[in-house]
């Protein structure tokens, strides 16, 4: 599985909403400025995570968007299902009829205990770890107690 740069932005965008959680609506124009990514892609990113509720918008001159939830409740895994369409590494271990050695695959549990793995870690790390780690981080080491 290769985590796309729709996720990756994704995320950063996510970010973003979550520093500025309880303040005020933050613009696409600003998140882009912010974190280097046009805002163009950001404006098709954003659609699908306000389509599922963890996002709203503002109108108006103080317009935006921000979280939906407190980022303590968003984690990593919702945000990257949101964009990636799913998060399974092989589409057999979610259907085992896709392959017809799916149940005598030698190598299925370690596929299946990698992915479990994936997600328990997207799981584990929420808005609100990634706002605290940023602002309580020294030098470029993050890391994140999973």
């Amino acid at each position: 599985m290769k985590i796309s740069t729709r996720a990756r932005y994704g995320a950063r965008l996510m970010f973003e909403l979550a520093l500025s959680y309880g303040d005020r609506g933050i613009s696409l124009r600003e998140i882009a400025n912010n974190e280097g990514i046009s805002e163009k892609y950001l404006s098709q990113i954003i659609i699908p995570l306000k389509a599922k509720g963890l996002i709203i918008s503002f109108r108006g001159p103080c317009g935006g968007y921000a979280l939906a939830r407190d980022p303590s409740e968003i984690n990593l895994r919702e945000i990257v299902e949101i964009l990636e369409g799913g998060l399974s590494i092989l589409d057999c271990l979610n259907n085992s009829s896709l392959c017809k050695r799916s149940m005598k695959c030698p190598t299925r549990g370690v596929w299946d205990l990698l992915n479990n793995k994936i997600i328990q870690t997207l799981e584990a790390v929420t808005l609100r770890d990634l706002v605290e780690e940023f602002l309580n981080k020294s030098g470029d080491n993050l890391t994140y107690s999973i």
